[in-house]
This record gives C-alpha cells, sequence and structure tokens, in this order.
C-alpha cells in the first residue's frame, strides 16, 4: 500500500497536482527539509500547493531506495528555475517517508543546502551557503512566505 502511495506522490508531482499531492498526507502529518522546517499537515498541504503553483518549468526524476513495512526512502531529482532569482537549480533530495494506513504520516527531505543555495542565489550561496546564518534566513523566508500564501487563501 505504501509503494503505491509513493508512486502516486510523485506521479502527482511531475503533474503539479498539488491536490493529490495533499490527498496522501494523514491529518496528523509532519513534513521537514532544510529550507521548511516542522510543518504540521495543513503547512505541507499548502507548502506543495504554493510551490508547485508559482512553478514554471519543474522537472521530477524518481525513484525508490528502500522500503520496509512502514517507511520507504526514495531519491527525486527536481529540476527548475528558483523563481527569486530566475537561476536554474538541480536540487537531488533524499526523502523519508512513514506510513500509517496508506497515507503520509512523516515525510522528511535531505539535500546539500550549501550546494542547492549555490545553484539558487548564485555567488551568496557559493560563499554563504554553508552557514548557519544564511540557512537560517533561507527558513525564516520559507515561512514567511508560506504563511503569507494560507493568509490569502482564507
Amino acid at each position: 500500500m505504501s509503494v503505491q502511495t509513493v508512486h502516486a506522490f510523485y506521479q502527482a508531482f511531475q503533474k503539479k497536482d498539488y491536490q493529490t499531492m495533499q490527498s496522501l498526507y494523514a491529518e496528523v502529518a509532519t513534513f521537514s527539509d532544510p529550507a521548511f522546517q516542522n510543518l504540521n499537515a495543513p503547512q505541507v498541504r499548502n507548502m506543495w500547493e504554493m510551490l508547485l503553483s508559482r512553478s514554471k518549468d519543474l522537472q521530477l526524476e524518481y525513484q525508490i531506495l528502500e522500503e520496509n513495512a512502514h517507511q520507504i526512502k526514495t531519491q527525486w531529482i527536481a529540476t527548475y528555475t528558483f523563481t527569486k532569482t530566475g537561476r536554474k537549480v538541480v536540487n537531488k533530495i533524499v526523502a523519508t517517508m512513514s506510513f500509517e494506513n496508506g497515507l503520509i504520516v512523516k515525510h522528511i527531505d535531505n539535500f546539500n543546502f550549501h550546494r542547492w543555495a549555490s545553484q539558487a542565489l548564485g555567488t551568496v550561496g557559493l560563499l554563504l551557503g554553508w552557514t548557519p546564518f544564511l540557512r537560517k534566513k533561507v527558513q525564516t523566508e520559507a515561512r514567511k512566505n508560506l504563511d503569507s500564501f494560507m493568509q490569502k487563501k482564507k
């Protein structure tokens, strides 16, 4: 069941079908990655909607790396233009998803923040992408953008 959920999630992602992606999270789901920290289910659903509705040229590939009864690890590669700077990004992510009743309850994406920042932000990312300062700045801005997006939907 969980393998079908993973395939449905990434196939919807490839089609920028955030509604299907949203439906695959449990009501108590959590999400974290280097930019978006400790999101609850409504926040993660809105995050995907925000990101995909703004994306113009997303391309995505994925593969399942490991699976067991409660957890699946995938690698996915997202190629897109970072909206804020107009710079091309190829981000390699390893996702770990935990499931209950076929729905995602915990989703953690990991990627090399310095590599991402170098691509997305250019020289600033290259020089400062390894620092906690830039990571915190990106996290703060990502959360502010998400909060603003959610507020506008009300």
